[in-house]
């Protein structure tokens, strides 16, 4: 996410009147898992006792009466004997759930929906759980006051899940510890567009309607899904090493973004060389109006626009396809390995491009930076409502560039980059990082950094 825009909410309260659904045998096996993964600010995100492997959503969204039907067939594998188990979903209503074909009890309660098989599910048995659903789906406003979830624009809609705004639209497993891959169709009238995440495997008219397929065959979590609908000018071209780009462009805004999105092969070029291998198959940008969102978002290949980026926000969501995207954060407490990171990379490219240097912005931002950078550590950010504060991005780039000082260039590219491999396509927390860098630099001592820089209250005495 761009820090210049926005500040990551905090998710919204929301209740639902419980709905029970077909009552079907009970004397299932196991416990029922978890209805939340235990996340420090986001408690109820998530779920216990599976991890899911792929999702299959067909959506069906017509605009004018801002309804959206939807089946999402989700494959999933208990990690523990389950008599029931939780998915999140926020609003809509539930249609039919099934597992393994069968008719199951479920039943509602906040963004809680409880599914309780005909048969109790074994540790280790992998199932299939089709969920059909249909309703208008909701926008969050979030204690910052952003907004997420699904966002109504002036020619569609837009899917926006920081950190929990997925649950609006589809139902899953919506904390960033369970990536799966992802098949989308979005069916929409005639003469709309649908645009979403990984590569567009088909695309068919009938009865006045359009279906998009698309497919993100690299695991992604729940958050970075994205669904775009509306018109845009669709440009194919090819990145590093005939790398797909593909970047969606509200018409209203293409002339002003061509210069900037034209620099998106040199950028991940650069990204590569610093970073390592780009971590997805294909790559590009969404650009809708400025008014249909607050905030850029690093969607999965496909990073979300308020109208025209600067080259500073390109490169920030971009190179979040390395950090917070492939290597994401284990929970919300995490954040800022994805935003420390992306931030300092704006710090590089400038570096590399005849700006100011990392010591000179790292330098400016001790000396005269505003006071909330030290708000509170990096680490640990005071709150669910302050996970994206400046403290995360700048102070969290602040960590990074004090590593880099400790250990030269040629060590700190090393830890980077194996950190980007080391963990590709999946999660890591603070503490795993902690680990990394000691391991990958013996014999050189950070106890001040993590002490002062990492986990400290308030502004180090020395830069």
């Amino acid at each position: 996410m761009s820090r210049s825009v926005r500040l990551v909410p905090a998710v919204a309260a929301l209740l639902v009147l419980a709905v029970t659904g077909t009552a079907c045998d009970s004397g299932a096996r196991g416990a029922p898992g978890g209805s939340g993964a235990g996340d420090p600010y986001f408690p109820k995100a998530g779920n216990g006792g599976y991890d899911i492997g792929h999702y299959s959503l067909a959506l069906d969204y017509t605009p004018a009466g801002r309804r959206l039907t939807g089946t999402a067939v989700i494959t999933a594998r208990a990690t523990r004997d389950l008599s029931a188990f939780h998915l999140d979903l926020s609003g809509l209503r539930v249609d039919s759930v099934r597992v393994e074909g069968e008719k199951a009890r479920w039943s509602r309660s906040g963004q809680e929906l409880t599914v309780r098989p005909r048969a109790g599910l074994s540790k280790g048995e992998t199932f299939l759980v089709t969920v059909r659903y249909s309703g208008t789906p909701r926008t969050l406003t979030d204690p910052d006051g952003s907004r997420e979830g699904w966002l109504p624009t002036a020619d569609g809609a837009l899917a926006l899940g920081e950190p929990v705004g997925s649950m609006t639209w589809f139902p899953g497993n919506h904390h960033p510890s369970d990536k799966a891959t992802y098949d989308i169709s979005v069916t929409v009238p005639k003469g709309l567009q649908a645009v979403s995440v990984g590569e567009q495997t088909d695309m068919s008219t009938k009865n006045g309607r359009t279906t998009y397929r698309w497919q993100a065959a690299q695991p992604m979590a729940s958050y970075l899904a994205t669904v775009a609908i509306g018109r845009f000018d669709i440009t194919r071209t090819t990145g590093p090493h005939g790398l797909p780009v593909v970047t969606a462009v509200d018409p209203g805004q293409a002339e002003a973004s061509a210069e900037v999105l034209a620099k998106i092969p040199e950028i991940l070029d650069w990204a590569e060389y610093n970073f390592g291998p780009y971590p997805f198959s294909s790559a590009g940008a969404i650009v809708d109006r400025p008014r249909d969102a607050g905030y850029a978002l690093e969607t999965q290949t496909r990073p979300f626009f308020p109208g025209p980026p600067d080259v500073s926000t390109l490169v920030h969501e971009l190179v979040h396809q390395w950090y917070g995207d492939s290597v994401g954060p284990a929970s919300w407490r995490d954040m800022w390995l994805n935003e420390g990171f992306a931030t300092y990379a704006e710090w590089l490219y400038d570096e590399d491009n005849g700006g100011p240097t990392a010591q000179e912005t790292f330098t400016s931002l001790y000396e005269e930076g505003p006071d909330d950078i030290w708000a509170f550590p990096p680490a640990r950010p005071s709150g669910a409502a302050h996970i994206s504060d400046s403290p995360v991005y700048q102070r969290g780039a602040m960590v990074l560039h004090k590593i880099r000082r400790t250990v030269g260039d040629d060590t700190f590219y090393d830890i980077v980059q194996g950190w980007a491999a080391a963990h590709r396509h999946g999660t890591a927390d603070t503490a795993d990082f902690v680990r990394y860098v000691e391991r990958k630099a013996p014999g050189k001592d950070f106890r001040t950094i993590w002490k002062d820089w990492l986990y400290g209250d308030g502004k180090p005495a020395h830069a």
